[in-house]
């Protein structure tokens, strides 16, 4: 029997509760990559439903900017300052792709964002991603 819309959107949203921080990392670069094939697809298939590209791109720049936001620049150090220039280098790409419609810079957003998502993946596998003094150098909370 197919779950319906109420059911999926529960269980969503009881994922994202009781997911750890870095678990919570990991949904939001599945959902950016996944955001930003969709646009990849539909650029390559030539679609004329621009207004679709433009909301996946829109979709990606939106988590990429929660991404900045919840970095903890005082905490995280050097890490969270290089994480913000990637993600502010991430956002100015998806901006040029989504005016000049290209595909390569999509392509390249993506397959680094994959590889940082692969990592954040590993870390929030193997520890719930804060250390044992509690800091991540992220902040998911706000």
């Amino acid at each position: 029997m197919p779950m319906t819309n109420y059911q999926t959107n529960a269980y969503k949203e009881t994922r994202v509760k009781t997911a750890g921080q870095g678990q919570i990392i990991v949904m939001l670069y599945d959902e950016a990559i996944k955001q930003i094939g969709y646009a990849v697809k539909l650029l390559d298939e030539n679609s004329k439903e621009l207004d679709k590209v433009n909301n996946a791109i829109m979709k990606a720049r939106d988590i990429i900017t929660e991404l900045m936001v919840s970095l903890d620049m005082e905490q995280g150090g050097e890490f969270a300052t290089r994480m913000f220039a990637v993600y502010q280098w991430f956002s100015e790409q998806l901006i040029q792709a989504n005016l000049k419609k290209e595909t390569q810079p999509l392509r390249q957003v993506k397959d680094m964002m994959s590889e940082i998502r692969e990592a954040w993946n590993q870390i929030a596998g193997k520890t719930n991603v804060e250390g044992s003094d509690g800091r991540s150098g992220v902040n998911i909370a706000g």
